[in-house]
């Protein structure tokens, strides 16, 4: 009965040709469904008290700063030991049916002195543990990207101009970084700032990315370069 459950629930919210593996036990399937209702508990005081985050699933040690700046949508799964810093001018938005894996920071800024701008992250979107998304010149993925483990945005850059100054205490810029929809992102790729990234692009494992690239695009490499177009 749980595994029906589970299913049908699966597949309404998140992918609708979901199966369980026939190796999966019912027992099994309770252990997990006892955690996701510790998570839901801990969703359900942060939707108490700030009245956003229908549904939401809340890991342990999720640690959250400017509350009253993020907005969550609805069947959010964030796992244990994340990250949500929210000090920033605009808003931290995470969309309806996203997974953020456990140990991930999803950061704003990390400076009082020079706030960054926003992050949005869209709808069925899924993020990899370990990763670590910024907004400093703001950060934006839009739906139905799916991103593996140790991925980083880094929407700002230093720079070292003033011979005989601490690089530390000169300018940085920020131009932003936008992510389109429909991509595929492997682990351990690194976007840096003022990229574009078009639709439908697949970034293999362990990119750089210090350009923009165009949609239907196969990107890969350090620095990254278009392998493929795709059709």
């Amino acid at each position: 009965m749980i595994k029906e459950l589970l299913e049908r629930y699966i597949q309404k919210t998140k992918n609708k040709n979901f199966k369980f593996d026939e190796n999966i036990s019912s027992i099994l399937l309770f252990s997990f469904f006892i955690q996701k209702i510790f998570a839901l508990v801990r969703g359900l005081k942060f939707y108490f008290f700030h009245k956003r985050g229908k549904l939401l699933f809340l890991g342990k040690n999720v640690q959250l700063f400017n509350k009253c700046n993020i907005i969550v949508g609805e069947n959010v799964n964030i796992g244990n030991n994340v990250t949500l810093s929210a000090l920033g001018k605009r808003r931290l938005i995470i969309g309806n049916n996203v997974n953020i894996g456990s140990f991930s920071q999803i950061i704003i800024s990390t400076s009082f002195n020079k706030i960054g701008e926003f992050i949005t992250i869209g709808d069925n979107i899924g993020i990899g543990e370990f990763s670590y998304i910024g907004g400093g010149g703001g950060t934006t993925i839009e739906k139905n990207t799916i991103i593996g483990q140790y991925f980083s945005t880094h929407p700002e850059n230093h720079t070292y101009k003033i011979k005989g100054t601490l690089i530390r205490e000169q300018e940085t810029t920020r131009k932003g970084i936008h992510i389109g929809s429909n991509c595929w992102i492997g682990s351990k790729v690194t976007i840096l700032d003022g990229v574009t990234i078009g639709n439908n692009c697949v970034i293999a494992a362990g990119a750089v990315v210090n350009k923009s690239f165009p949609s239907d695009s196969l990107i890969g490499g350090v620095p990254a370069k278009i392998l493929k177009e795709l059709k």
